[in-house]
């Protein structure tokens, strides 16, 4: 573990793995430890990885709960690049951290030099998913024997909200395999959560989509926008409208995946993220 200061002399701490030119990943949740991410299923073997804890989660110090708003926050990937001694960076977001990334690309087009969004939320760019979107993603688990149960949560939670159990009986529905190891990492990432930061995440004025939309529409460095076959939280036809704002986006649908794709199928995710990059 490393740590640096940010602008307002917070300590914000950050994992690095390998030599080279990094990678800078922001986790979601919003407002997960990074822990989660793990080596996002070895692809830390071909990449140098460098793993932020946002302010207020994991091992950085907590602060002012209105500096965690998520427009604020792409001043603490500018104060870490800067920290790194990097003019340029190469910056991966995933699921709520995807709309720091975007948020960090528009405010700054020539500091990030290959911009790497899986899985994003929509919010920083104002797309939504509704309740028929993610029912079509439903339909594709219908073999699986926790089907019935999580699909009648689902349509609970289209109704009324649902309850906590309701939410809890569809988590089958975000990981590609709803396996052993799925489960194990549900239960540790539940454990990495920060619901005390999330409101402060999406407060009023964090985001501005109309800007946010105009500003990716003139972005001309690489995007790879990677959404997994099966996700419910972002469904794969709504993130094909997301790539579809970048001038130039490569949108690549994993099969099978979830919400977390390179647990479902590392290898596909590493030779996707290997090959952009390389590109």
């Amino acid at each position: 573990m490393a740590t640096f200061l940010a602008a307002d002399g917070t300590a914000l701490s950050y994992q690095v793995t390998g030599a080279g030119e990094p990678l800078i990943c922001l986790p979601g949740g919003p407002m997960s430890d990074a822990d989660y991410l793990g080596d996002l299923g070895g692809l830390a073997q071909d990449v140098p990885l460098v793993l932020l804890d946002l302010r207020g989660t994991g091992r950085s110090a907590r602060a002012d709960p209105a500096s965690y708003r998520c427009d604020r926050l792409s001043a603490d990937v500018g104060a870490l690049a800067d920290h790194l001694g990097l003019a340029t960076v190469r910056l991966l977001g995933h699921s709520a951290g995807a709309n720091i990334a975007v948020q960090y690309a528009a405010a700054h087009p020539d500091k990030v030099s290959h911009l790497l969004l899986i899985n994003p939320s929509t919010r920083a760019v104002g797309i939504e998913a509704g309740s028929e979107d993610r029912r079509q993603v439903v339909a594709l688990r219908r073999g699986e024997p926790w089907f019935a149960d999580a699909a009648a949560a689902f349509e609970r939670i289209q109704v009324d909200g649902g309850t906590e159990a309701d939410w809890e009986a569809i988590t089958p529905f975000v990981y590609g395999r709803w396996d052993a190891a799925a489960q194990a990492h549900h239960a540790a990432e539940n454990r990495s959560r920060h619901p005390e930061a999330v409101a402060a995440n999406i407060a009023e004025g964090a985001f501005d989509p109309a800007a946010t939309r105009a500003a990716l529409a003139r972005f001309g460095s690489p995007v790879l926008l990677l959404a997994g076959e099966v996700d419910i939280a972002d469904p794969p036809h709504v993130m094909g409208k997301y790539a579809a704002i970048f001038p130039a986006a490569r949108f690549v649908i994993q099969p099978g995946a979830g919400h977390y794709p390179w647990l479902d199928d590392p290898a596909v995710f590493r030779a996707t993220v290997t090959s952009f990059l390389a590109g």
